[in-house]
């Protein structure tokens, strides 16, 4: 089980797998009001960033799923370096129908909500985990402006305009989810430079070290297409944020 090799190859130097930045991570940890020993359940945990990093600051107890052999290992080693490798927990796996066995205070799927059909079956899945009065985390895409036409929606690796909703419009969404949205931070420009431009130096070393591998003909493409595309398009039309979401209250009408 794993992810296709390129990914693997591409963000094999990244610590976070999405346009999110240490401080962005630390921010939306303060925002959540984050306690020690509240238990988070991270579904698409990559390289563990969020949750070392949360267990370090705030002593949370965490565990997170991930397809990737590589990026789980990661973790874990990046667990032992900060030092909380007794209090987060990663496994090698398909968090497609991941429950957890002990209900969370904080249910987080960022940036990966394809292992659930998108936004809505995503959100489904970590509420069967997630403890009454616990918070749910979505990581989406969406559009800081709405590109013109279908050829600069792909050309934001989008497959059409429809993909994504506005701002607006997707936090609105999740209203009509039937959950109220308790906080936002939102990534920025210089945090897609860090996702998308951490790649091409990842991927000019790896050729180096690996002309005659199979791949190499498709990571030399990527390598010559990606910055220009980035540039042109993910850069200006692409925005990235993590979503606090907690089930809407019925309350009682008089």
């Amino acid at each position: 089980m794993d992810i296709p090799r390129i990914f693997n190859i591409t963000e094999s130097a990244h610590r976070i797998h999405n346009p999110f930045t240490p401080e962005k991570f630390a921010t939306l940890g303060t925002a959540l009001r984050l306690e020690p020993e509240d238990r988070v359940l991270d579904l698409g945990s990559g390289s563990g960033e969020m949750l070392c990093t949360w267990a370090r600051d705030y002593g949370i107890v965490g565990t997170g799923v991930d397809m990737s052999q590589l990026f789980s290992e990661q973790a874990k080693r990046r667990a032992e370096a900060l030092g909380v490798a007794d209090r987060v927990e990663f496994i090698h796996g398909d968090a497609a129908g991941y429950v957890s066995s002990e209900k969370v205070s904080v249910a987080a799927c960022v940036g990966a909500t394809w292992i659930a059909g998108g936004v809505a079956g995503t959100i489904e899945l970590l509420a069967q985990s997630l403890r009454t009065g616990g918070i749910i985390l979505i990581g989406e895409p969406y559009w800081r402006q709405l590109p013109p036409t279908e050829d600069i929606a792909k050309g934001c690796l989008a497959n059409t305009i429809s993909d994504f909703l506005v701002l607006p419009e997707l936090v609105a969404s999740f209203g009509r989810l039937g959950y109220d949205v308790v906080e936002m931070v939102l990534a920025n420009q210089d945090g897609w430079d860090r996702y998308e431009a951490a790649k091409w130096l990842t991927m000019r070393r790896w050729l180096e070290a690996n002309p005659d591998d199979e791949l190499a003909e498709e990571v030399q493409a990527k390598l010559t297409s990606e910055p220009a595309r980035h540039a042109a398009y993910t850069r200006e039309y692409l925005g990235w944020g993590v979503f606090a979401l907690m089930p809407r209250r019925c309350l009682n009408q008089a």
